[in-house]
């Protein structure tokens, strides 16, 4: 079967990372692409770096952004029946990204699907700890559970029809969007060969920041749900202790216990902030959300692909000059 997708990305002031994207894109073993980059008023070279690898231009006023809001208005554009998400600051390992993350759409229940996300060297170590319990090494073509992430995703156009993201909510219009498919009969499917880097350089306040909105949004998504100081002070404690013992095991010594700790108390401490202003939660759910593994091995599984990974060049992002008034 033939596949085509019409990609969304979102982005603000991305020149930094966009470039790398658009470059992964290009080296698909997809070739029938459209690519959309919905820009929330750039001020530096995002816009002419997209134009220059042929994408189409949507902008959105940053007064009128959301995640969702954004969303829809890149897919209103879009012209094929598959629609892949991606943050701007993603990049693809392999050729066949775009290949392994659309193969499930074969069967008609599935209506989304997500891939594998990892961190690059500069990466928090904790967030490379979350990006390994959130994104395994082995693919759930039912994980029974609508937890998802737009970084790295695709859905059916004719579902996002019936139901278009919620353009209200602060964050976690992914999630949102999931479990109403779940609640049609439809399934999500995680697809561990469909990998990507994921770059975040987010300062302490940016972090928790993020997870605030975050936590914000799961609130009006599961309005029964709560997050007391009991939660914050249980999962800041035994996140901060799994990732101690993962740093022991890679032999990154307690060297790393600085940075753990603030990351992780940025995290617990915003999700609290989050809940504070704003149906039951399942334990499966809850699991993916916040709890580190019970059992760590001693050594991480690691699962290794026959395809040959994409080979960038890390130069400076390409485009046309800055314009100045």
């Amino acid at each position: 079967m033939k596949t085509s997708c019409s990609i969304v990305i979102r982005a603000y002031n991305e020149e930094a990372h966009i470039g790398q994207l658009l470059d992964g894109i290009s080296q698909q073993s997809i070739r029938d692409i459209q690519v959309i980059v919905v820009d929330s008023g750039s001020c530096d070279r995002t816009a002419y770096i997209a134009e220059d690898h042929g994408a189409d231009i949507v902008k959105i006023k940053p007064e009128e952004f959301s995640f969702g809001r954004s969303l829809n208005l890149g897919i209103r554009k879009a012209s094929h029946d598959l629609i892949v998400i991606a943050s701007a600051h993603i990049y693809p390992v392999y050729p066949d990204w775009l290949e392994q993350l659309l193969k499930p759409f074969t069967d008609e229940k599935v209506a989304l699907t997500y891939g594998k996300q990892r961190g690059n060297m500069n990466s928090h170590f904790a967030e490379q700890q979350i990006f390994r319990h959130w994104y395994p090494e082995f693919s759930a073509t039912d994980q029974g559970h609508p937890f998802c992430n737009n970084a790295n995703a695709a859905v059916r156009r004719k579902l996002w029809e019936l139901h278009p993201y919620d353009e209200k909510i602060p964050a976690l219009e992914d999630l949102a969007w999931a479990k109403w498919a779940c609640e049609q009969g439809y399934r999500v499917t995680y697809c561990s060969e469909a990998e990507i880097i994921h770059v975040h350089q987010q300062s302490w306040v940016g972090i928790r920041n993020r997870y605030q909105r975050e936590g914000m949004a799961f609130k009006q998504i599961y309005p029964h749900e709560r997050f007391g100081i009991h939660d914050l002070l249980k999962l800041f404690i035994t996140n901060t202790s799994s990732d101690v013992r993962a740093a022991i095991q890679e032999k990154r010594g307690l060297s790393i216990l600085n940075e753990v700790i603030r990351f992780r108390w940025n995290q617990f401490y915003g999700t609290f902030l989050g809940y504070r202003q704003s149906g039951p939660l399942t334990w499966k759910l809850k699991q993916s959300f916040y709890y580190p593994r019970v059992s760590e091995p001693e050594t991480p599984q690691v699962k290794t692909r026959q395809v040959a990974p994409i080979q960038y060049n890390h130069s400076k992002p390409t485009g046309k000059p800055e314009r100045r008034a």
